[in-house]
């Protein structure tokens, strides 16, 4: 299945590097965020990928045409004026990485439309480009189809001041609404299984998709929610972009198990 990762926007919370390139591409461990994510879906077999770019969407495009040169050892030869280049035990993903620019002030949902043409007429993975987690991929379609429904989210606990769901006893989600830092109610963390008829719910470059597509739909009992007990944490701002650092430098980053098993949480990343 394809994977269509939102990549498009400001990240005005981590400003400091985000002036220099979007915020899905933030490295953490050498590599952007955006990488890790993808590396994610690659793992359970998904290696499809439709990229919604919008700010400065050349540098994303630029980084995946040089992608090779980031795996690879490189010699140049400027010798008798020639310029030459010769590339050394490349190691490239076996990946098809479509990069769309989808504007540089649409909303999420305006972004997820442009990109239409490029999904086809079959369900598709969706998360945004700043989160990474070690939800299990293959369990998570498997519960999207089992339900029937046009949209799947996965939901987390967290105390952050996120919108939350309200969800029922089936795990279909009721309503969205505002919380507080201290409530512990499950947040949309992302990682979304959509069925082609979303498309249906979306409008034009305004349309934002958590309020008005995801809204619609739950309110129509067709949005249902996948519940991820396990590691989940977006980079929303330095604080967490060093948490993440963390984790890979003391090599316990749980989403990177195509390196090794998947290790504890660590109790500051719960």
């Amino acid at each position: 299945m394809k994977v269509v990762l939102l990549a498009g926007g400001f990240g005005s919370r981590i400003s400091e590097e985000s002036q220099l390139k979007p915020k899905p591409m933030i490295e953490i461990g050498g590599m952007p965020i955006l990488w890790h994510i993808m590396k994610e879906y690659a793992f359970f077999g998904h290696k499809e990928f439709i990229i919604c770019a919008g700010y400065k969407q050349e540098y994303t495009k630029e980084w995946f045409a040089n992608y090779f040169l980031h795996n690879s050892d490189v010699t140049f030869d400027y010798r008798n004026g020639m310029n030459e280049m010769t590339v050394h035990r490349t190691n490239m993903e076996p990946w098809k990485v479509t990069v769309v620019d989808t504007g540089y002030n649409t909303m999420t949902g305006g972004r997820i439309k442009r990109i239409q043409e490029y999904v086809g007429n079959e369900p598709f993975f969706m998360t945004y480009g700043d989160g990474v987690c070690d939800v299990e991929i293959d369990k998570l379609l498997d519960f999207h189809k089992s339900h029937g429904k046009l949209a799947t989210l996965t939901a987390v606990k967290m105390t952050q001041d996120k919108g939350v769901l309200d969800i029922g006893g089936d795990n279909a989600v009721k309503s969205f609404r505002e919380k507080s830092a201290s409530d512990g109610a499950p947040i949309n963390a992302g990682y979304m299984v959509l069925e082609p008829k979303i498309f249906d719910y979306l409008t034009d470059d305004s349309c934002v998709f958590e309020k008005i597509a995801l809204t619609k739909l739950a309110e129509e009992g067709q949005l249902m929610s996948y519940i991820h007990e396990g590691f989940w944490q977006c980079m929303d701002n330095i604080r967490e972009k060093a948490m993440l650092e963390k984790l890979l430098a003391e090599n316990k980053a749980p989403w990177k198990r195509w390196e090794r098993s998947v290790p504890n949480i660590p109790d500051f990343a719960k």
